[in-house]
């Protein structure tokens, strides 16, 4: 078996990571489906999500792992692990108590392209919570 059909067809989790040691992982809603938010995830951010069960990425801006809901109280139980074929992108399903942007949406995308040719956005979602409550420490 070539290393590309070992990786794509057998069952050992080999998390491909770019150059910069990261993988893009995308969180699901587990009950409705709804994508929550896109991120990243280094190696130590996967290990600690799969020892604690909840959603831990890397912050490339801040540089240094981020624990979602540590400052918002709005974690991220993590139901499955879905890794794609080439096992360079994974989707978290998760389960959430609350809103997940911290814009206040109960998701990150909560903008659509309304009108291509002017490239203007609508909204197509209310906020669930109120961020500057939530963010207050």
């Amino acid at each position: 078996m070539s290393t590309k059909e070992n990786l794509e067809e057998n069952l050992e989790f080999m998390p491909k990571f770019d150059p910069h040691g990261l993988i893009p992982a995308i969180a699901q809603d587990a009950g409705t489906g709804q994508i929550l938010m896109v991120a990243f995830m280094n190696r130590e951010a996967l290990d600690e999500t799969i020892e604690s069960g909840y959603g831990t990425y890397y912050s490339r801006s801040r540089n240094k792992l981020w624990r979602k809901g540590e400052e918002s109280g709005h974690r991220q139980k993590v139901e499955q692990i879905l890794v794609d074929c080439d096992q360079d992108c994974l989707i978290l399903r998760v389960t959430v108590d609350a809103g997940q942007c911290h814009v206040g949406f109960q998701s990150c995308f909560y903008r659509a392209l309304k009108d291509s040719a002017d490239k203007k956005l609508e909204f197509i979602a209310e906020k669930v919570y109120d961020p500057k409550q939530a963010y207050k420490k």
